[in-house]
């Protein structure tokens, strides 16, 4: 029996895919890969909401398009198939990352193809979905507010300081002497006048607020 790899190489160098494209063709696919792959990049860079903005990764979708694109235009489009039993070991931190990977693989693979209207018109679509979701979301930063307080009412003042600012406790660690209290809080218009309101509760000890990069829970 042929091994995958030999299956591979064999379908590769008996493939005529390369052969029987124009030069011209082949240009206007590199072209148009780039063009989408630059695109995904500014939509990416837009819509960005993570901690810290990896420039790299950026770059790696528009190298990915113009890739794909290149591997289709050099084999049989059913032979990119078989690409999938490369593994890469790079972790994704951030699930919206995966949309814009096969973003830029998927388009680099129509483009490759030649159904050039159909990646214009996917990009397009993409790019409207995340308008209106983003739209659809509550504007708002979401922190963790750790709060260190003794005092047996005091963990319900600091509740009631709170008021109509949605919340969630996290935590509650009882100790000897003091309980920390993990809550996470959705502020908006960056509206922080609560944190000094509850410090200036009788019992609290200190309050530590950290910005957290996700959704609010509650």
């Amino acid at each position: 029996f042929m091994s995958v790899q030999d299956f591979i190489k064999k379908s590769i160098l008996q493939s005529d895919n390369y052969a029987t494209q124009s030069p011209l063709r082949i240009v206007i696919v590199l072209l148009l890969a780039l063009l989408i792959g630059a695109f995904i990049y500014k939509v990416y860079q837009h819509f960005f909401t993570g901690v810290i903005y990896s420039r790299s990764f950026a770059m790696t979708l528009v190298g990915m398009t113009l890739l794909t694109s290149m591997v289709t235009l050099a084999i049989s489009l059913g032979m990119v198939g078989a690409l999938s039993i490369v593994r890469y070991r790079t972790a994704v931190k951030d699930p919206m990352d995966l949309l814009y990977l096969f973003w830029a693989i998927t388009s680099g693979i129509t483009v490759g193809a030649g159904m050039y209207v159909l990646a214009v018109v996917t990009s397009i679509v993409i790019l409207l979905m995340l308008i209106v979701f983003s739209r659809l979301q509550e504007t708002g930063k979401v922190y963790i507010a750790v709060v260190h307080y003794d005092g047996e009412h005091t963990g319900d003042k600091v509740i009631q300081e709170l008021g109509r600012i949605k919340h969630f406790i996290k935590s509650e660690t009882m100790r000897k002497d003091s309980v920390e209290m993990a809550i996470e809080v959705f502020v908006k218009n960056n509206d922080l006048t609560f944190v000094e309101n509850i410090k200036s509760i009788e019992g609290v000890k200190d309050l530590t607020l950290i910005q957290y990069n996700g959704e609010y829970h509650g």
